[in-house]
């Protein structure tokens, strides 16, 4: 069973109002970090839920960084890697605040 799929989408953030291109991969906003539950696989667009995933965690691993979202709806949590473009003083801010909420 394929557990991937590439699908390259634009949207307009559902939680600061940026505008992301999208590249195939992309999950998530690069401004603030946040996701929206759509997907049970990446890329699937099967998830009911709909809800806003909050960038609750960063990880670091050499110059690679792991975020992790929780869904506000559902609860659900998912490891995503970060992307080139994302912002690194969102990235900072998260992973020196363990208790940071972007925009609240």
């Amino acid at each position: 069973m394929k557990k991937f799929t590439k699908r390259i989408e634009n949207f307009t953030c559902a939680h600061c109002g940026a505008e992301v291109l999208g590249n195939g991969y992309t999950n998530h906003c690069p401004k603030c970090l946040w996701s929206k539950h759509v997907d049970n696989n990446p890329g699937d667009r099967q998830s009911n839920c709909g809800g806003m995933m909050q960038p609750i965690s960063i990880e670091q691993s050499g110059d690679k960084f792991t975020i992790t979202h929780k869904c506000e709806k559902c609860g659900k949590t998912i490891k995503q890697h970060s992307a080139e473009n994302d912002d690194i003083e969102t990235i900072i801010s998260i992973s020196s605040n363990p208790d940071f909420i972007f925009g609240k």
